[in-house]
């Protein structure tokens, strides 16, 4: 009997130690469920027109979707055999790239939230982004790390000079030439020669080298543009898997000549679903800012930065003119400004074509403020030429989607006005306190070095800039 009583006495311990041990371990489920369901960065879904994201899942992505849940389908599909995880574990290349974008979204999101940049990723490095003309510095940093260590380009070797794998390296249209050839001959750290590695795929055509070679001068036919953009899209689909594979959401095309969304039309899937990379950034003319990406317009006369621009005058200096704009009557806004502006006040100083006897620079560099209408399209090289100038810009356009605007806060470093306030311009600037119009200076300042046209490229510069907006839209997150 005793022996008995013994035994029973000992399994009803046994029992409840095991009544205990479940509940402790459905107390921390819950809590680590809590926890990771806080620290998960919650990502915007996709917009209808780039499915990229939503059409590849890696299997970790499908197995934490699915431990949240709790269904019993769930948790048998938990509980499968080894040999089964073993082969999740043999991802496809495809699945191996996505699941390393969704670790740079989650870094990226934290960083966001955090708006700390991590000590560690401080060492050597004196280019951190600060102040308010960011977004959000932290999560802006931690994005251009994570391109800097993932983002892979396969840059497509087919088609012929000179319509591609070249462009214009000077003058008015100089970005669209000056980023084909750091494609093709720099950026050793971005480009990847498999295809297979790729997060995107560069079509090295110049639009500006179609209008040159192909178009018929005067005739405003831009068919040529277009059936060559359908040409190429046609030889690249039908040789390699990867264009119908997304139906060109990972793709890409860069053009600044102000024909670049016509070109872009000689293929419905490009002009929808690809990154378009353009310098006519205008919502009112297609130009989606989900997708597609504002390209800033630079003109260097013979290839080269006039040394007034690459040295500005010291802080200091007196720049004894309000503001300042000389150009021709391109377009509805210029007019308008003109007509209300030149030769009617000192401290406005507006041409319509500077005389020879002064310098144009030399103008920009002595005026508070450097106004940037819009021509025949939205862009201008005037915004960058005032940047250079440490002149604060002053922008006149409509439907115009300004470059870098997902991490650059504009309204820290330039005055956006309505071209129907122009008549008010003057009333406008003067009315901006000295202790603003500091500050916004001191904005161009920070900013200036994301306008650099460096050859070699350099860290954080014009041509890196833009490799991180088209970045952003591969991996779909807005820090």
């Amino acid at each position: 009997m005793v022996s008995c009583c013994r035994y029973s006495a000992s399994t009803f311990t046994l029992l409840l130690l095991c009544v205990l041990a479940i509940l402790m371990v459905f107390f921390n489920y819950d809590h680590f469920n809590s926890f990771i369901s806080i620290s998960a960065p919650n990502l915007e879904p996709l917009g209808p027109k780039f499915e990229l994201q939503r059409s590849i899942v890696s299997p970790s992505d499908q197995i934490r979707a699915v431990s949240f849940s709790g269904s019993t389908d769930d948790h048998q599909h938990l509980n499968r055999s080894t040999t089964i995880i073993r082969e999740t574990k043999k991802r496809s290349g495809e699945q191996v790239l996505e699941q390393g974008l969704a670790r740079a979204r989650a870094s990226i999101r934290s960083a966001a939230i955090a708006r700390i940049i991590r000590t560690a990723s401080l060492k050597n490095d004196n280019e951190v982004p600060v102040g308010d003309v960011y977004r959000n510095p932290s999560a802006f940093y931690q994005s251009y790390v994570e391109m800097e260590r993932r983002f892979k380009v396969y840059v497509y070797t087919e088609g012929e000079l000179p319509i591609v794998h070249d462009g214009p390296c000077k003058d008015i249209y100089t970005i669209e030439g000056r980023f084909i050839h750091e494609m093709e001959h720099g950026a050793k750290r971005f480009r990847t020669n498999d295809p297979q590695r790729a997060h995107v795929y560069f079509m090295p055509f110049s639009v500006t080298w179609m209008v040159k070679y192909i178009y018929t001068p005067l005739s405003f036919d831009v068919t040529p543009l277009k059936q060559f953009v359908s040409d190429y899209v046609k030889v690249i689909s039908t040789k390699y898997p990867f264009w119908n594979r997304t139906h060109g959401a990972d793709h890409f095309m860069l053009a600044c000549h102000d024909w670049g969304p016509h070109a872009s039309q000689g293929n419905s899937l490009l002009y929808n679903n690809s990154i378009r990379v353009l310098c006519n950034a205008n919502t009112s003319e297609g130009f989606n800012p989900q997708k597609d990406v504002s390209l800033p317009e630079i003109s260097l006369n013979g290839g080269y930065l006039s040394p007034k621009l690459i040295h500005p005058p010291p802080r200091n200096a007196s720049r004894p003119h309000l503001s300042f704009f000389a150009g021709g009557l391109h377009g509805p806004i210029r007019p308008y400004l003109l007509q209300h502006w030149k030769g009617r006040d000192d401290d406005m100083q507006v041409y319509e074509y500077l005389p020879k006897s002064k310098d144009y620079f030399s103008y920009m560099s002595r005026s508070k403020f450097c106004l940037c209408p819009s021509g025949y399209e939205v862009a201008s090289p005037r915004i960058v030429e005032a940047i250079y100038s440490e002149c604060v810009p002053v922008i006149l356009s409509d439907n115009y989607v300004l470059p870098f605007s997902d991490v650059l806060r504009w309204e820290a470093f330039s005055v956006q006005v309505e071209t129907r306030e122009i008549p008010r311009l003057k009333e406008i600037l003067l009315a901006i306190p000295e202790e603003k119009y500091t500050k916004l200076q001191e904005g161009v300042r920070l900013v200036r070095k994301h306008f650099m046209l460096n050859q070699p490229s350099k860290r954080f510069d014009m041509f890196h800039m833009i490799l991180h907006s088209i970045w952003l839209r591969r991996i779909n997150a807005k820090p």
